[in-house]
């Protein structure tokens, strides 16, 4: 497994809509919204390809992921995985990436799906869990350690921006640095 950079990573958001976030029982709203937006703010930072990926009765896409990322348009699906969408696979591939971060809700349906469907099509998958939310705490374990069985790993966002950070005393590494304490604070 390879360690994530700037140069091999990209990054894929699943649900994180007004009507499906608030339903998140593992994680705050607030927390997921801070993790998820601070995932997006160093995917802008260092250039990460981003997609983004949404089911149609989900609602808005978080303004917190959406603005850092300059208001990408999400990938409407209609099935649990997001390897479902030949669009987005193919504009994933387009990137030439071969780690996929993932942040979505609900940690048991789409984000597991979208994993194990990723490995199965030769990424290394990291889960942000922070930037993950799901319908209850024994479910989510259960999606984990299923992913992680099949290869991908559990992470965090803190975790990975400490990852791209580099050099903390130049101006990438500082500003990543900064992004960092926003995900643990509060």
């Amino acid at each position: 497994m390879d360690i994530p950079t700037s140069a091999n990573v990209a990054v894929l958001f699943l649900d994180l809509q007004e009507e499906i976030v608030k339903n998140s029982q593992t994680v705050t709203l607030p927390r997921l919204t801070r993790a998820a937006g601070a995932l997006a703010k160093l995917a802008a930072l260092h250039k990460l390809p981003s997609l983004l990926s949404a089911v149609p009765p989900g609602g808005a896409f978080l303004d917190d992921v959406l603005a850092p990322l300059g208001h990408p348009q999400a990938s409407m699906r209609y099935q649990t995985s997001a390897f479902a969408d030949a669009g987005l696979v193919a504009a994933l591939a387009a990137t030439g990436r071969k780690i996929l971060i993932l942040s979505g809700v609900a940690s048991e349906i789409v984000v597991q799906r979208t994993a194990l469907d990723a490995l199965a099509a030769g990424y290394q998958v990291h889960v942000a869990v922070d930037a993950c939310g799901g319908i209850s705490p024994r479910t989510e374990d259960a999606a984990w350690r299923r992913i992680t069985a099949a290869g991908g790993v559990t992470t965090s966002v803190t975790t990975l921006a400490g990852e791209l950070a580099g050099d903390f005393s130049t101006q990438l590494g500082g500003a990543t640095l900064g992004i960092m304490y926003e995900t643990i604070s509060g």
